[in-house]
């Protein structure tokens, strides 16, 4: 498949980060070559799928919804166990707050990268902001 560095793949979350990211690659890149990846997880707050896919049509460009369900079955954290519940702030032990999914950033680029890929797209744009750190190791600088 010859690749195309004129198209971009945007992980869409259905969040204000991706949302804002899927704008500046249209910008750059065009509206009809730009695609958009979402993830289902196993994540808690499936409002973000239904997010993403509304925003996607909004900007009228494709959405794409990959299950990824791994995370449930490592299991630990409060995003994506239900035996979990969500406490505020973080952990004195860890330092992290306990909706933290290890890898979940890396795990998200390494699909989106196979996936695009697979559609001959050469640029990826994510959207993991350090101002909205929240205490999460994958969203620093």
């Amino acid at each position: 498949m010859a690749r195309d560095t004129n198209r971009a793949l945007v992980v869409l979350s259905g969040g204000q980060d991706s949302t804002t990211c899927l704008y500046w690659a249209i910008d750059r890149y065009g509206r009809d070559a730009v695609d958009t990846l979402t993830f289902d997880y196993g994540q808690r707050h499936k409002v973000e799928l239904e997010c993403a896919a509304n925003i996607a049509d909004f900007a009228g460009v494709p959405n794409t919804c990959l299950p990824i369900d791994t995370f449930n079955a490592l299991g630990g954290n409060a995003l994506t166990d239900t035996d979990i519940g969500v406490e505020p702030g973080v952990d004195t032990e860890s330092g992290l707050p306990n909706t933290f999914v290890p890898g979940r950033n890396l795990i998200f680029l390494t699909f989106a990268a196979a996936y695009a890929w697979q559609r001959g797209i050469t640029n990826l744009v994510t959207g993991v902001a350090q101002t909205d750190y929240s205490g999460y190791p994958d969203c620093r600088e």
